[in-house]
């Protein structure tokens, strides 16, 4: 191991003092590369009581102030996208056109936060008793955290973190252990960009390091993105002590392909959505329902356009898809796809056999693909992770949407179809958050907000947009009467004619 990550606390680096170290692997060669530090409960406390001391001053820094940090900070991101990408493709292992447009995706944020005058604008009524006026504004909360997942190591951060310290408040990011860097290289650019000592700190770790934040009387709000059951833990412990919680989950995203769909697109999707990052996002669509005699002829579309897919390092530029992020996980997605058979699937490709040359020891695996799949099954009941498609069939519209809203997860959904009457239909009647009409991945834009229904989301708030900069502001209503100058007691002149 030739690379040491360590935190980022009070505007430089902290060397990890826990003694406890994480290794951290390229998934293209299996081999570590780097290692990590874990955090101790003090080192958490060290992260947030540099927050808290940096919240006293930007707590109360001008609108102007955050807004020109925020607008160099942009700058510098842009400039250093292909660093950022390389960083991702070095650790997560996905390709580098895939890392690039992560940061990308991460970019509409800080963009967002960039504009955050207008987003803080208050409001007033005047003369809503004689003399009397309310208005409402929003503060921010404190120190905040983000816990984030391997997936997106640099725009799940940015998902949160640009739009917090915009609004006033300072950050303590927890970024995964698995693929640290590019979180310490985001700290790092916006240091560069002015951002105060402090504002911004980055804590690397594992179970300790996230109990610690969940515990903290100093922590007032936190957000997360990962799987349900940890989702579940964040919310329920956080708020146990107190805090604001958005804890995004796990999903099992459908795209309904109606008898009137175009094929030839909805196969280019399907192939896209389900394949695009190993399958690695919580945006991937993980289960095709055919509605009707549609089903073979899909099928058979999905099977040639999947089959020239080319999986490689991701740094190989022709590289389509990459590796998992851990032998582990990738074991645990052939388990699925192995399992599948016996449980009544047919399985049209089985990716589990992949062995890509020289690159022997990385966490390789193919694409798969299941058809005719129970919702009974482990492959359609569990969130896999990676790129394995499953195709179930309705012989209605209305019995896809009803096994599609039978689902505990409710994440991102899609309806293919030429039939904008069915379309609409299907807006209003589906049980997910983010719905796509001929779109596959329908992950909504920067000034738009992200989130799930049922399982996929614990807490009241959906990430960035307008509900970001709810959850990370609290309001405050101040009713104001003032005296008429007029009125003032006689012998007190303040230059106003009586004229009456």
């Amino acid at each position: 191991m030739t690379k040491t990550v360590n935190h980022w606390i009070g505007g430089k680096t902290v060397e990890g003092a826990s003694g406890n170290w994480g290794p951290v692997t390229d998934p293209a060669t299996g081999e570590a590369t780097t290692r990590v530090a874990l955090a101790s409960v003090e080192e958490v406390d060290a992260a947030v009581s540099a927050a808290r001391e940096a919240f006293a001053t930007w707590g109360t820094s001008s609108l102007a102030q955050r807004t020109a940090v925020l607008f160099r900070y942009r700058a510098l991101l842009d400039a250093r996208r292909d660093d950022i990408a390389a960083l991702i493709t070095a650790e997560h292992g996905k390709v580098h056109s895939d890392a690039l447009g992560e940061v990308a995706r991460g970019l509409e944020i800080v963009e967002l936060a960039c504009g955050i005058t207008t987003q803080l604008k208050g409001e007033l009524s005047t003369q809503v008793s004689s003399r009397v006026d309310v208005a409402a504004i929003r503060q921010p909360l404190g120190v905040v955290a983000g816990i984030t997942p391997f997936n997106f190591p640099a725009m799940v951060p940015m998902w949160m973190f640009p739009l917090a310290i915009a609004c006033g408040n300072t950050f303590v990011l927890k970024p995964s252990e698995k693929d640290p860097s590019a979180a310490n290289l985001l700290a790092e650019l916006a240091a560069e960009a002015g951002l105060p000592d402090g504002v911004l700190n980055v804590v690397h770790g594992d179970k300790v390091a996230v109990d610690a934040l969940l515990a903290h009387p100093d922590v007032a709000a936190v957000s997360f993105v990962g799987s349900t059951p940890i989702a579940r833990y964040i919310h329920t412990t956080a708020s146990a002590n107190g805090k604001r919680v958005q804890a995004l989950g796990g999903a099992k995203n459908h795209m309904l392909v109606l008898p009137d769909a175009d094929l030839d697109a909805a196969a280019d999707a399907a192939v896209s959505a389900a394949y695009g990052s190993a399958g690695e996002r919580c945006m991937a669509i993980s289960a095709v329902v055919a509605v009707g005699a549609v089903g073979d002829e899909l099928v058979e579309k999905i099977r040639e356009r999947a089959e020239k897919i080319k999986i490689g390092p991701g740094n190989d530029p022709t590289s389509e898809m990459g590796p998992l992020i851990t032998a582990a996980h990738r074991d645990k997605v052939a388990s699925y796809v192995k399992g599948a058979a016996d449980q009544g699937a047919d399985v049209v490709l089985d990716g589990t056999g992949l062995r890509v040359d020289g690159f022997e020891g990385g966490h390789w695996i193919g694409l798969s693909l299941l058809d005719k799949v129970s919702t009974d099954s482990d492959a359609y009941r569990d969130e896999i992770f990676g790129p394995v498609l499953c195709v179930l069939r309705a012989e209605t519209y209305e019995e896809g949407v009803a096994l599609i809203n039978a689902s505990p997860f409710g994440n991102g959904t899609a309806i293919f179809t030429r039939d904008g009457g069915a379309a609409r239909r299907f807006q209003l009647e589906i049980e997910a958050g983010m719905v796509g009409v001929n779109v596959p991945i329908p992950v909504p834009v920067g000034y738009h907000s992200f989130g799930g229904w049922k399982d996929s989301l614990f807490g009241d708030h959906h990430i960035y947009g307008n509900d970001g900069v709810h959850f990370y502001t609290r309001g405050k209503v101040v009713t104001t009467r003032w005296p008429d100058p007029a009125d003032a007691p006689a012998g007190v002149d303040l230059g106003f004619p009586r004229n009456h």
